[in-house]
């Protein structure tokens, strides 16, 4: 496994943001609204997970109606982001448990705190784990924090960085300290953008890769992939 050095990881930004144009951030949503549309997300694709948060604003418009409505209701809300059932179940409990920490559905005192203080409180929610957390710390509140998904596991593992196997926990932990803190946002983005048209999961097209030279995966490829 190679150990990336910031110039590595920036060489790798560098190259990705050039192929694939300016940089642009996610539309920022409160804190509550990231958590929930990140539990929507998993599983399914971006459009369905955008289309079951809709739909879930559309039918409850406030928090406080989610939390109260029965969960088949809320599950029949968002059934087109996938496993409904699950998610509904996951989402009142996790407005639940702030409900009875803070005295209402409201995080807004989150912006007060330091990331460790916020991640920390976000892990301790039912069900919300190390990505979740660092998706609304960096999309929500513009912290320097990498979520590292199921598109920037891989490329990562490909390109060396990870060890094969390296569990989604074990990898926030090993390779987000090592990414600078400037172009964490970015370079998230961008890794996943790569994953999904360039580095998939499935015949991944190395030869059109540009960081083919950098990759152990794709240089161990010779021309048999791409």
């Amino acid at each position: 496994m190679q150990t990336p050095g910031p110039e590595g990881i920036r060489e790798v930004q560098r190259r990705l943001r050039a192929g694939q144009g300016a940089f642009t951030p996610k539309p920022q949503l409160p804190v509550i609204d990231e958590v929930v549309a990140t539990v929507l997300s998993q599983h399914t694709s971006d459009v369905n997970s955008e289309r079951a948060f809709a739909r879930l604003k559309e039918r409850f418009p406030t928090w406080e109606q989610v939390a109260d409505a029965p969960v088949e209701e809320v599950a029949d809300a968002i059934r087109c982001g996938g496993i409904a059932d699950q998610k509904a179940r996951r989402i009142q409990q996790i407005l639940a448990a702030i409900e009875e920490r803070e005295g209402r559905i409201d995080l807004s005192r989150l912006a007060d705190l330091d990331d460790a203080s916020v991640e920390a409180y976000l892990l301790s929610l039912p069900g919300v784990g190390p990505k979740t957390a660092a998706c609304v710390l960096v999309f929500s509140m513009g912290r320097a924090a990498f979520p590292i998904d199921t598109h920037v596991h891989r490329v990562a593992t490909r390109l060396g960085w990870l060890r094969p196997n390296t569990t989604a926990d074990k990898a926030h932990l090993l390779l987000a300290p090592r990414v600078p803190p400037d172009i964490r946002y970015d370079l998230h983005l961008a890794m996943i953008t790569h994953g999904r048209t360039i580095c998939r999961a499935q015949r991944p097209q190395c030869g059109a890769c540009v960081l083919r030279d950098l990759c152990a995966y794709g240089s161990a490829a010779g021309d048999g992939r791409g």
